[in-house]
């Protein structure tokens, strides 16, 4: 195994150490998740799964909106962290997840603030007439622009927005991917929030990239 490759596995295995548990009933779907659907890596996993539990505690949103809920794992994760009467209203467009997705999320202890649904987020979302206090978009990479743009219009003043996959495996400052489509719809979103000054903006370097936008 090269060295670098070696260093990272053993800093992603220390981070972990000393990172809170997932807890087992997370971790039984993140090996199902990986066993059974062809893209289990998409599941946001231990580290960013108590990442995004911890932010929900601290932002205290009531209401979230999930763009792409895939098998249920960020949505179980931001559950854990709202407070008594909140609520993730979580969207996935793939109707071939929902037999799966529906069970694990329905079996979790937190089944009762979980939403489920599936659609097109940027368009049935704004018809629930909800002022969301957080968002947290994880759909299809192409058109995060216009996702934000949707789900902007139905945002309380001063929430925040959460998207995910932004560095994009490193792919956004990678020249061969200069005609991936995927590859170019992050980097049109990543140019869009920069260039925003109605927006608060940072990129973490999480897993595959998880930019925080506030909005102002």
């Amino acid at each position: 195994m090269p060295t670098a490759m070696k260093e990272n596995d053993e800093l992603e295995a220390y981070t972990e150490a000393h990172t809170d548990p997932e807890g087992s009933y997370l971790h039984r779907l993140w090996r199902a998740t990986n066993l059974y659907t062809v893209h289990g890596h998409m599941a946001s996993g231990h580290l960013q799964g108590r990442l995004l539990k911890m932010l929900v505690t601290m932002i205290r949103p009531r209401h979230i909106l999930e763009v792409g809920t895939f098998s249920g794992y960020s949505a179980i994760c931001m559950a854990e962290g709202l407070e008594h009467g909140g609520m993730v209203h979580t969207f996935e467009i793939n109707d071939e997840m929902e037999d799966f997705t529906r069970q694990w999320i329905e079996g979790s202890d937190v089944a009762d603030r979980i939403d489920f649904r599936i659609g097109d987020a940027a368009t049935e979302a704004p018809k629930l007439g909800i002022s969301f206090d957080m968002a947290f978009i994880d759909g299809d990479k192409r058109t995060y622009v216009e996702t934000f743009n949707a789900i902007r219009t139905c945002m309380a003043p001063h929430a925040f927005i959460l998207a995910d996959n932004t560095l994009w495996d490193g792919h956004v400052v990678d020249s061969h991917y200069n005609h991936d489509a995927q590859t170019l719809g992050i980097r049109r979103f990543n140019d869009f929030i920069a260039q925003d000054n109605s927006l608060e903006k940072v990129i973490v370097p999480i897993r595959d990239g998880l930019t925080l936008i506030r909005l102002k």
